[in-house]
């Protein structure tokens, strides 16, 4: 909890529905009383879950945040398409569900796992020529988005409900994707493919990488009792770890490079190096026989 001095840290919240994740940010720069708040990843206003945000020097761990994979719950309205393709947007057409079959759902959705080409919704928060897709699309214009390539490594069905006599049907599912996966453009694709139309009805986000909703406050909670993943504990979930000698900290500390790490991860991800204390020092690269500080915690060898 934070009392007098503004330390550093990891905030995992558990956004509430109708809140823009900048409403977030604005929230707890008022509990932390920082400025220096930013989250990593947005979620929509309809989405609720899992939010990253760094508070001072944990803001520079952000970069490294938004790009790991996410984890969502979802539910997926078939027989209807929307101007959003979710809840929030006009419906554009209705196409009944109800010859839709559970095992039809199943093998459609086996065609989304893997690497996919996916053009993300027309009002999601991609720039086009300098302004938002969906301010484009608010304002009257019709925006057609580039596909892109993203990876769904899980598509899991948990429940198809059929509603009222059938002709719209939820379904209940889990997905687990790279960053820049569009959950909403799953759900109109799906749709598509069954021929029925599609669109989400709620979305959840359980994981951001290493940080889960079991580690995850409320807002309320949070106004109360302020915690924090401490610098130390986040980038030990985020990253590989290096435990340094006395002069390996003292030597990144002041920018100076050290020995090779050889521990990387296999993305490329960079290295947390620990001084004895367990106190973050810095991440690294290797580069040849040397590692290079790419960003330094504790310049000088203070705390942090």
């Amino acid at each position: 909890m934070i009392s007098g001095q503004v330390h550093s840290g990891l905030v995992i919240v558990d956004k509430p529905q109708g809140w823009t994740s900048h409403d977030v940010v604005g929230k707890l720069r008022r509990i932390a009383g920082t400025r220096k708040v930013g989250h990593a990843g947005t979620l929509d206003p309809m989405a609720t879950g899992v939010l990253v945000v760094g508070v001072n020097r944990a803001t520079r761990l952000l970069t490294y945040i938004v790009g790991t994979s996410k984890t969502y719950t979802a539910t997926i309205r078939l027989g209807q398409s929307t101007v959003t393709d979710d809840a929030e947007g006009e419906v554009t057409s209705q196409t009944s569900a109800a010859d839709v079959t559970a095992e039809a759902i199943g093998a459609a959705v086996g065609r989304f796992i893997g690497p996919i080409e996916q053009v993300p919704s027309s009002v999601s928060a991609i720039k086009v020529n300098g302004e938002r897709a969906y301010a484009r699309v608010r304002s009257g214009e019709e925006v057609a988005l580039a596909a892109r390539p993203v990876t769904v490594h899980s598509f899991e069905i948990h429940d198809v409900r059929r509603i009222g006599d059938g002709a719209v049907q939820d379904v209940d599912v889990t997905v687990r994707c790279s960053s820049g996966t569009y959950i909403r453009a799953l759900a109109r694709d799906l749709g598509a493919a069954l021929g029925v139309g599609g669109h989400l009805t709620v979305l959840r986000r359980t994981e951001v990488g290493p940080y889960a909703l079991d580690q995850a406050s409320s807002l309320d909670e949070l106004a109360s009792d302020f915690r924090m993943l401490d610098m130390d504990s986040a980038a030990r979930a985020l990253f590989p770890s290096r435990e340094l000698d006395d002069r390996e900290a003292l030597d990144l500390s002041h920018g100076r490079r050290i020995s090779a790490s050889g521990n990387g991860s296999a993305d490329n991800r960079p290295v947390a190096a620990f001084a004895p204390g367990g106190s973050l020092v810095a991440l690294l690269e290797d580069r040849g026989n040397e590692a290079k500080p790419v960003l330094v915690f504790t310049p000088g060898g203070g705390a942090g």
